[in-house]
C-alpha cells in the first residue's frame, strides 16, 4: 500500500455554522426567534439567542493560516477559509486533504447543543434544535451523500422529546448523536441516574452511536489562571479520561451490550494506561465498591463499547496491540489549530508505515464505517475516495491550499510583545466580549 491508496474517514471535524442555517427549516414565526448571526460595529461576528451572546463565531478556525497567525480568532467569516462554513468549499478542502468522509460537530450551538440547553425557553429550544438537526442532516450532510457522517443533537432536558427526536433522526438515516459527557453541568441528573433509561433504550433500539466531545461538560483542566496556555492545550485530549472513567462505570453497559460510545478528540497514547489503571483499581477495591462489571475486567468493557480517535499519535499507534484495534479511528479536527490540513495524509503515513495493510485500513476508515454504521461506498466508488483520487480532483478544480494571511485582531497578544500567553488571558477575553454585549 502507498499513501495515495489510503481511504481516510475523519470522525472529528467542525463547522462554523453559516448565517442562513435556519432559513429553510423554520416557519417565519419560529425563524424570528431562532439564533441570529450578528456583526458588531467593529466587524466582529457573533450569534445571539434568547439573551445569550456567543462570541468568536469562528473560534480557533485557523485552518489555512500561517502558524504565526494562530490564536483564538477568527472573529468574522471574512477571516477564515470558506470551507469552514460553506459545504461546497468544505468538500474542496476535504478533497485537497485526501479526506473521503467527515463527522462534523457544531460551533455556535455547542458540541453537544449546549446553547439550546442553556436557553430559558425550552419550547423554543426544542423547535430550534430540531431545525438545526434538519439543516445538519438534510442540507449540510445531504449535499454530498457519502461524504459526511450525520451527527444530531438531543433535547435531553426533556426525556420524552429526546426519545422522539432519536426516532425522528433515525428515520432520516442519522446514526450518531453528540452528548454532554457530564449532564450535571447542565443541571440534569448524572448518567448514573434512572432518568436516562429511556434514552439508553432508544439509542440502542435505533443502533445509534453516542459521541462525547472534549470540553462539552467536564472542563479541560488547567492549574491556574497563570498556567501557560500551551500547558492547557497539551492536556486537552487526556481530559477525556474524566468522562471515560465515569461512563466506563455506567450500569447501562450491562443492560445494553450493543451500546457504542465514541470519545471524540481524545487521542490514543493514554488509553493503555487508563485501562490498566481501571483494572488495577477494580481488582483492589471491588470488594467494597460493589462496582459491577459482571465479573469482567473494566478494560474488557472499554474495548467492547468505546471508540477512540487520533490526529497525530505515533506512540498510540505503536501500542495498538494493547487496545481494541477495531475501535480506533482517525480524525482531522478541521478547521481547528490541531488540524494538519492540507498535509494530513503525509503526517499520518509516517505513523502507520509499520502497521499491516489490514491495520491501516481499519484505523483509516473501516473501523469508523462499522462503528458509525456508515458506508461512503454506497454513493461513491471506492477508487474515487482514495487520497490520490481526491487530491487529483482538487487539483483539477483549482483548489488553492497556499497558506493565506487572513488578518484579524489577536486580543490576547495585542500590545504585549512576546509575553507568554496564559490561561487567564483566554478567560478575560471571553468575559470582556460577554460584558460588552451585555452592556
Amino acid at each position: 500500500m502507498k499513501m495515495n491508496d489510503m481511504v481516510l474517514i475523519s470522525v472529528d471535524d467542525h463547522i462554523t455554522e453559516p448565517p442562513d442555517m435556519f432559513d429553510k427549516h423554520l416557519s417565519a414565526e419560529h425563524l424570528a426567534t431562532a439564533p441570529k448571526f450578528c456583526t458588531d460595529e467593529n466587524g466582529k461576528a457573533y450569534w445571539s439567542y434568547q439573551g445569550m451572546f456567543m462570541p468568536s463565531v469562528g473560534l480557533n478556525a485557523v485552518v489555512g493560516r500561517p502558524l504565526e497567525e494562530y490564536g483564538m480568532e477568527p472573529t468574522s467569516l471574512e477571516q477564515m477559509r470558506k470551507g469552514v462554513y460553506d459545504v461546497h468549499e468544505r468538500i474542496n478542502d476535504m478533497n485537497a486533504n485526501g479526506v473521503a468522509s467527515s463527522l462534523n460537530f457544531g460551533t455556535c450551538v455547542g458540541f453537544d447543543g449546549g446553547r439550546f440547553h442553556k436557553a430559558p425557553d425550552k419550547d423554543l429550544s426544542l423547535i430550534h434544535m430540531r431545525a438545526y438537526n434538519d439543516w445538519h442532516i438534510d442540507e449540510w450532510c445531504g449535499a454530498y451523500p457519502g461524504r459526511f457522517i450525520p451527527c444530531a443533537l438531543l433535547p435531553t432536558w426533556d426525556m420524552d422529546a429526546t426519545v422522539a427526536e432519536i426516532e425522528r433522526i433515525a428515520k432520516k438515516g442519522c446514526t450518531a448523536v453528540s452528548l454532554n459527557e457530564n449532564p450535571t453541568s447542565q443541571g440534569l441528573p448524572s448518567v448514573h441516574n434512572e432518568y436516562w433509561e429511556p434514552m439508553w433504550k432508544a439509542i440502542t433500539d435505533h443502533d445509534i452511536t453516542m459521541c462525547l466531545h472534549i470540553g462539552a461538560g467536564n472542563p479541560v483542566p488547567h492549574a491556574s489562571m497563570e498556567t501557560p496556555i500551551e500547558a492547557w492545550i497539551t492536556t486537552m485530549p487526556m481530559s477525556s479520561a474524566i468522562g471515560a472513567a465515569d461512563w466506563l462505570n455506567l450500569s447501562a453497559l450491562e443492560r445494553y451490550p450493543s451500546m457504542r460510545i465514541a470519545l471524540s478528540e481524545c487521542g490514543l497514547g493514554w488509553i493503555p494506561y487508563f485501562m490498566e489503571r481501571a483494572d488495577f483499581s477494580h481488582a483492589r477495591h471491588k470488594a467494597w465498591t460493589h462496582s459491577g462489571f459482571q465479573g469482567q475486567k473494566p478494560s474488557d468493557i472499554f474495548k467492547k463499547h468505546f471508540m477512540v480517535c487520533f490526529i497525530d499519535d505515533a506512540y498510540g499507534l505503536r501500542n495498538l496491540d494493547l487496545m481494541n484495534q477495531d475501535h480506533v479511528a482517525y480524525e482531522c479536527d478541521y478547521p481547528h489549530s490541531d488540524t494538519l490540513w492540507p498535509e494530513a495524509p503525509e503526517h499520518l503515513w509516517k505513523t502507520v508505515t509499520d502497521l499491516s495493510q489490514e491495520q491501516i485500513d481499519k484505523v483509516t476508515h473501516l473501523n469508523a464505517m462499522k462503528f458509525f454504521r456508515f458506508d461512503p461506498f454506497v454513493a461513491n466508488k471506492r477508487e474515487d475516495l482514495t487520497v490520490g483520487a481526491l487530491r487529483a480532483r482538487a487539483k483539477a478544480d483549482g483548489v488553492d491550499t497556499t497558506p493565506q494571511s487572513y488578518g484579524g485582531d489577536r486580543p490576547l497578544a495585542e500590545g504585549e510583545g512576546k509575553r507568554r500567553i496564559v490561561s487567564g488571558d483566554l478567560m478575560k477575553m471571553f468575559a470582556h466580549h460577554a460584558q460588552q454585549k451585555a452592556s
